[in-house]
């Protein structure tokens, strides 16, 4: 019985379980999650969200949710402007390769926002 006693009360013991479920809960918390379709709301003449990470191949959609319109422009022309968005109306582009998208909107240039694709 002292032996059984000894063994329930090491230090030991206890750090490895800690150790474990520390280490498997990290991990967990950890893991990327890609995102492969992700909105952007054009609300108060404002990107939100403003900055956006995604994956290769991730497509992202504005929606004017403003009583007036808006068109999203590319920064530096590296993706092709958007329509005239109404209220209601989305646009959509796919990213295909990494790098950094500034945008903003062309009729109200101190709206912008930025894609980040990884």
């Amino acid at each position: 019985m002292f032996v059984g006693l000894a063994l329930l009360s090491s230090p030991v013991v206890a750090r490895q379980f800690t150790f474990t479920q520390s280490r498997d809960s990290q991990t967990r918390e950890s893991a990327p999650v890609k995102a492969t379709k992700t909105e952007v709301a054009i609300d108060n003449f404002r990107f939100s969200p403003n900055t956006l990470t995604l994956s290769v191949g991730g497509t992202v959609t504005w929606t004017n949710h403003d009583n007036v319109p808006h068109v999203v422009s590319s920064a530096d022309n590296q993706f092709k402007k958007s329509p005239l968005l109404k209220t209601g109306q989305s646009f959509s582009h796919t990213f295909a390769t990494t790098g950094t998208y500034s945008y903003f909107c062309s009729i109200h240039p101190r709206m912008t926002g930025k894609i980040i694709v990884k």
